[in-house]
């Protein structure tokens, strides 16, 4: 392929970039003088040219501290399922407030927040609160120990489920480690413990999950898995293959977990479980549970949840069920089941129409390109061919992707900086004829 007009602006768009971020500029040299890295979670300081710094979001826009206005794609790495300071949480919480912060104790929101829940999600029988992805992703791995009285599970390459160090495994290895782990296990940074509990397998691949029974099968306490693989590629499941997780730790006697951290109240109502059409038997929720304030939810069948309510099971935690963040998860499950759910069909309309646009743009100028996924979340990807697996997206040019991205912040765009794109019910035709019109301005007119 001739050089990519995106790649050729590379420079010019940095520079560009960079006399607009005064403000951003100063204050990430400040936050680095105190703060470890200069941000509060280490992925942030991937953004090119620097991470920035934000002082007001409406709906699907974002400005910053140099009053540069954004479309905002990101969402928070995905929470703003109703896009940013929706009026309806706003309220919310607004009336919550003066009530109190936080109780240590019981409230009304508890149980109809999970009225909410339980008609809303298949597998919830029972739900149980906490705060983030990883803490509830823990909490589901031990029920599921509890329940079998076994204590390995079976993960998936490129998945994620937290940061925890038995579950921070085999995400996103390089080739190298791969071709050196020889199937084990692989860690992701120094300081974990080794972890003996955990099996790893590739997306998709049937034998692998057969083969990993035949030997463990007896040990295995959970398969857990992104229904949708939405941290590494947007990776749907192969037609059958979540029916085949189903229906094989049905028969061994092993829990199987959704983990709907991304997928859950984004791809529908009830989650991947529901868009799918497979029920597991735990799942966790989190990200768009709180419309962007910090809510985790684990749903599950009575048989297993019974061992939390129980005592059995220890699920412990200081603001769980915080009467704020179950205000705003009160405010945003009204808003997204509003007329039996109907917002989701145009949040699902303008979502492909911005992937099939940016297809179409980005073909037409010779780019080989690749999205995969759902309208609410997909990712983009400079491929000559669809990824089924995590390591077929290791083909992809990530470098170019990493110049498109500069190229759109340039132009108002903002996007996550590996490849990953997330709609709101606030994002209209508008701001997609806005982005559509950016990316042709970029392609057909690049900067010198």
């Amino acid at each position: 392929m001739p050089t990519s007009p995106i790649r050729a602006q590379a420079a010019a768009r940095e520079s560009s970039v960079r006399a607009k971020i005064p403000g951003s500029l100063a204050r990430y040299h400040r936050a680095q003088q105190s703060l470890a890295g200069g941000v509060s979670t280490a992925l942030r300081r991937s953004a090119r040219p620097s991470p920035l710094y934000f002082q007001h979001a409406a709906g699907p826009r974002i400005t910053d501290v140099d009053a540069n206005s954004y479309i905002d794609y990101t969402l928070a790495w995905g929470p703003l399922i109703l896009g940013h300071a929706h009026p309806a949480i706003n309220r919310a919480i607004a009336a919550q407030l003066p009530l109190g912060h936080t109780y240590g104790a019981q409230h009304d929101l508890e149980f109809q927040v999970a009225e909410l829940l339980c008609r809303a999600i298949p597998c919830a029988d029972l739900i149980a609160y906490a705060n983030s992805g990883t803490e509830i992703v823990q909490v589901a791995l031990r029920l599921a120990r509890a329940a079998t009285g076994r204590t390995k599970y079976l993960k998936f390459e490129g998945h994620y489920h937290g940061w925890d160090d038995s579950v921070l495994v085999s995400y996103r290895p390089t080739r190298q480690q791969i071709d050196s782990a020889a199937g084990a296990p692989i860690p992701v940074g120094l300081g974990q413990r080794p972890n003996h509990e955990t099996l790893a397998v590739e997306w998709n691949d049937r034998p692998a999950v057969e083969r990993a029974f035949a030997e463990a099968g007896n040990d295995l306490a959970a398969v857990v898995c992104e229904p949708l693989l939405c941290n590494s590629g947007c990776l749907p499941p192969d037609p059958g293959f979540l029916a085949f997780l189903r229906d094989i730790t049905t028969r061994h006697g092993t829990l199987l977990i959704f983990d709907e951290v991304i997928t859950g109240f984004r791809l529908a109502l009830g989650g991947a479980q529901q868009h799918y059409g497979i029920t597991p038997d735990l799942a966790t929720f989190a990200k768009a549970a709180g419309g962007g304030l910090p809510l985790s939810i684990l749903a599950g069948r009575r048989e297993f949840m019974t061992l939390i309510a129980d005592g059995k099971v220890v699920h412990a935690g200081t603001l769980n069920g915080n009467p704020i963040a179950l205000a705003a998860a009160k405010a945003t499950l009204e808003e997204l089941s509003r007329d039996n759910a109907a917002v989701y069909a145009s949040l699902w309309q303008n979502g492909e129409r911005l992937r099939q646009g940016m297809e179409t743009l980005l073909r037409d100028s010779g780019h080989p390109i690749i999205t995969s996924g759902a309208g609410p979340v997909f990712h983009l990807s400079f491929l000559d061919r669809q990824p089924r697996t995590y390591r077929d997206t290791l083909a992809a040019d990530n470098a170019l992707y990493s110049d498109l991205a500069l190229a759109l912040l340039d132009s108002g765009i903002l996007v996550l900086p590996d490849g990953r794109w997330y709609l709101s019910t606030a994002h209209t035709p508008t701001e997609i004829d806005e982005t559509l019109t950016a990316l042709r301005q970029i392609l057909e007119h690049p900067l010198a």
